[in-house]
């Protein structure tokens, strides 16, 4: 009989709980982060993830600056549907709402355990599904039982690529959930059934990550096009043909439905800095198989363990004479051919959507362990493998472990592990064998115990052993406590947006901490940083890390004039990072009067950027305000002579190290200052070291590498005096109010303003512009910023107010795809029942009934 509903959702919850047990002990194993002291937030999940995660939660409580379409809090105002659509579009996200404030990093672990126990929970219903041999998924113990295929899920949920790698990347979760749920969608075309629910499957997995569903929907693709050549029953080749076309046209509509997200999406990584770029380079073997085997880890590796019950199973596929040759024959070779498609050029490039990633090159490697799992279950499908088989797939488990044997990634823990799990999984298959009415249910429950321990003892310690291992090779970041708080009170107290911007501050917890504390800052890090927001800040003097994805915040009062930077929160460096140092101040704020959002500068034509930052200031501001003295560099002292009592500021962008003004601590010297640059990957930002003594001599003690490398114009020495006259100018022609709305700015001028408005936001694209009620149009760019002419306006020669709207590229375009599809989705769906209807009815009436009409007539 075929299995019922209520083993398969047994089957379905067991694989979650392997997965959620597996995870939380070797969480607490390991002593991290819910469970310990070790912070988990490493790398990007620390520095991106998190910091998404809290802007939407301030999204769904009505807390954040801006909406869905712009972010106000990031980058002096940046695009945020791009954003939404790489980090947080995945229906699990929305649970953060349910968190506190100050809980995110719990929020964020939750909705990464509840992903796993999700994909495990939709690969155990796949293996039901595909399972058609003798037992046919049946629940009665024999040819794959319930509980093995809930065994087999877990496997795939906790695969090495899943707690080695994904764990901080939450968001390729989804794409571990997707590659079950796609595969299922091509058993509903093979079948002809669910013709809605496919697209609409297609259509969640494609706009909760769309870098992962495409590589599930490519697995996805070799497993229905395996089932069909192994289909044993005579069907034609033209239905076959047409089962493809079916399940091709509920993938193309199901991205159709996405296409909204996806648009601009796309859009928004063509607008995006480079970043960087790299060349694949294909691991060594050794290290391939060691990657199958539990407790290694390796960056650039493909994780494909499994846990060696499912590896076990897997490898007694080929020597199962139980399973139709044509069956063993084919997926074996899809098991090889995936793996070896991992390793060459070509097909790692087709894997990734034609581009090497920045970060791990292997990606794709929970389609190989989908297609193991899957294997290992067809094995199982047919009845449980006899001694011939068992032992053909211990051989192909030896043979790993032998090839991996000179590969640095196998540990102390790995081979006990690997023995141990292959002494269950031969137990437990000779026990289930043994079922019957002599022996009763006890072998099929020892089996069980053995396998699901096995499972769980593997992946708890794997997981506990990546733990540390991400810890001792990555960066890491501290969950939200004390100076978090802190930071975000600081600047709640400060925040007067729009009248002003508050920049959290220099001193970063995260790349992105005006998400996480709050503000509206230039600190923004995502793949979709903007080009021109790098070069713009860069320009100025500004600092960036990730290749210039990661802009920094500039703590300069010049800067803070142009972005309308009323209110600076200045915290002590992060001790999370060992940055502290005995002179750290405690948290203050500075502030200052500043022009509103939007400023006008006379008529004449735009400056141009050059290769000094304070002079490219000074242009975007309109006033001379720095002086750029000759620099000499001896030794370990850059020298230079300015007017006293002016500010110094450094800008050596290459150099990192500490630099202070006037000797060395404890003589009386300024502020020390930590840059740390090394281009192109770091750039370090303009400093500020403190004010020119009264003799006028700058003495700067450089303390590490690239002093010898400074830019010829290095110091600039700002007099306060003249920045202030021309703030007052800048303050006095500029915007006499200002309303900011979650996708655009309306600002009333002075009678009769003539020349350029300028809006203190970088010129992305999608910016829109009209004044006096004029039709808009694309917003031009003043030196990077967005740009408004303001001749031939209101009756006095002048316009009086500007308007301008954001929209992201690609929201009009992806939305009428979207609705086109959502339209054929309702005609699908509608049309089969009202023709349905109509022959009920047209069978429902009764010769009489036709007779007594036609003699009416």
């Amino acid at each position: 009989m075929s299995i019922t509903e209520a083993a398969r959702g047994r089957a379905a919850a067991l694989s979650a709980l392997i997965t959620v047990v597996s995870v939380g002990a070797g969480d607490a194993i390991a002593r991290s982060f819910p469970f310990g002291p070790r912070t988990r937030a490493v790398n990007d999940l620390g520095n991106q993830f998190v910091p998404y995660h809290a802007r939407l939660w301030d999204l769904l409580h009505g807390r954040a600056d801006g909406g869905v379409l712009l972010n106000w809090q990031s980058g002096y105002g940046t695009s945020f549907l791009p954003d939404i659509g790489t980090y947080v579009s995945s229906p699990f996200a929305l649970l953060v709402g349910l968190f506190p404030r100050d809980g995110i990093d719990l929020a964020v672990y939750v909705i990464t355990v509840l992903k796993m126990a999700a994909a495990a929970a939709a690969m155990t219903v796949l293996l039901l599904a595909l399972g058609r041999g003798r037992g046919g998924g049946s629940a009665s113990g024999r040819g794959g039982p319930w509980w093995a295929a809930g065994v087999l899920g877990a496997s795939y949920a906790l695969c090495g690529w899943a707690v080695t790698e994904a764990v901080y990347n939450p968001m390729w979760m989804d794409g571990l959930i997707a590659f079950p749920l796609l595969c299922l969608v091509g058993e509903w075309a093979r079948t002809g059934r669910h013709r809605v629910l496919g697209p609409v499957i297609v259509a969640l997995a494609w706009a909760a990550n769309f870098y992962t569903a495409y590589m599930a929907t490519l697995g996805a693709a070799l497993v229905l096009l395996l089932r069909l050549l192994t289909d044993d029953r005579s069907v034609p080749v033209r239905e076959r043909l047409g089962v493809l076309l079916r399940a091709a046209g509920t993938t193309l509509l199901g991205i159709g439905l996405a296409a909204p997200l996806l648009a601009v999406v796309f859009l928004g990584s063509k607008q995006a800095y480079p970043g960087w770029t790299r060349e694949f380079a294909p691991s060594g073997w050794t290290d391939v198989f060691a990657r199958a085997l539990p407790a290694t880890y390796s960056f650039f590796t493909p994780a494909a363990f499994l846990g060696t019950g499912g590896l076990v199973l897997a490898g007694t596929l080929l020597f199962n004479r139980s399973v139709p040759g044509r069956e063993r024959r084919a997926w074996t070779l899809l098991v090889v051919a995936v793996a070896v498609s991992m390793q060459w050029g070509p097909t790692h490039l087709v894997w990734h959507v034609f581009a090497t990633p920045n970060g791990s090159p292997y990606r794709q490697t929970f389609v190989l362990a989908g297609v193991l799992v899957a294997a290992a279950w067809v094995s199982l499908s047919y009845g449980w493998p006899g001694r011939r088989a068992l032992l053909g797939g211990t051989g192909v488990v030896a043979l790993l472990a032998v090839g991996a044997a000179t590969s640095p990634r196998i540990t102390s823990w790995t081979y006990p592990l690997v023995v141990t799990g292959v002494a269950a999984t031969v137990g437990a298959v000779l026990l289930a064998g043994r079922g019957g009415a002599r022996w009763g249910r006890m072998p099929a429950v020892a089996a069980a115990v053995l396998l699901v321990g096995a499972q769980v003892t593997q992946a708890a310690l794997t997981t506990a052993y990546a733990d540390r291992q991400r810890l001792a090779h990555l960066d890491d970041y501290a969950p939200w406590g004390t100076r978090q708080q802190t930071q975000a009170d600081a600047v709640a107290e400060a925040d007067g947006w729009p009248a002003y911007r508050t920049e959290p501050g220099r001193e970063p917890t995260t790349a992105n901490d005006p998400l996480t504390v709050g503000g509206q800052g230039a600190a923004y890090y995502s793949s979709h940083t903007p080009g021109v927001l790098t070069r713009t800040l860069a320009a100025l003097g500004a600092g960036w890390t990730s290749n210039g994805r990661a802009v920094q915040s500039l703590d300069n009062p010049v800067t803070d004039a142009l972005f309308s930077v009323g209110a600076r929160v200045h915290m002590p460096r992060d001790p999370h990072h060992g940055w502290s140092r005995p002179d750290d101040r405690e948290v203050t704020v500075t502030r200052a009067a500043v022009p509103r959002l939007v400023t006008v500068r006379p008529p004449g034509p735009e400056p141009r950027f050059g290769a000094s930052p304070f002079r490219n200031q000074e242009k975007l501001l309109g006033a001379r305000v720095y002086t750029l003295p000759r620099t000499t560099v001896r030794g370990a002292t850059l020298t230079a002579t300015c007017p006293a009592r002016d500010e110094v500021f450094l800008w050596a962008p290459g150099f990192s190290g500490t630099a202070r003004l006037g000797g060395v601590r404890g003589t009386g010297a300024g502020t020390e200052a930590e840059l740390r640059g090394s281009v192109p990957a770091r750039r370090a930002a303009m400093q500020p070291l403190g004010a020119v003594p009264r003799d006028g001599r700058v003495a700067v003690a450089l303390k590490g590498t690239g002093a010898g490398s400074l830019p010829r114009e290095s110091v600039g020495c700002l007099d306060r005096d003249r920045l202030a006259t021309a703030v007052d100018r800048l303050r006095s022609g500029g915007a006499t109010s200002v309303r900011v709305t979650d996708s655009g700015v309306r600002a009333a001028l002075p009678p009769g303003a003539r020349g350029t408005a300028v809006l203190a936001v970088p010129r992305i694209a999608g910016w829109s512009c009209g004044t006096d009620g004029a039709k808009a149009r694309p917003a031009g760019s003043y030196l990077g910023l967005v740009a408004v002419p303001l001749d031939g306006g209101s009756g006095d020669g002048g316009s009086r107010e500007v308007t301008c709207a954001f929209s992201p590229p690609g929201l009009k375009t992806g939305g009428l795809v979207g609705g086109l599809s959502l339209l054929v989705l309702t005609a699908l769906g509608v049309v089969p029942r009202v023709l349905a209807r109509r022959r009920t009815s047209h069978t429902k009436t009764s010769p009489e009934d036709h007779r007594l009409v036609a003699r009416t007539v």
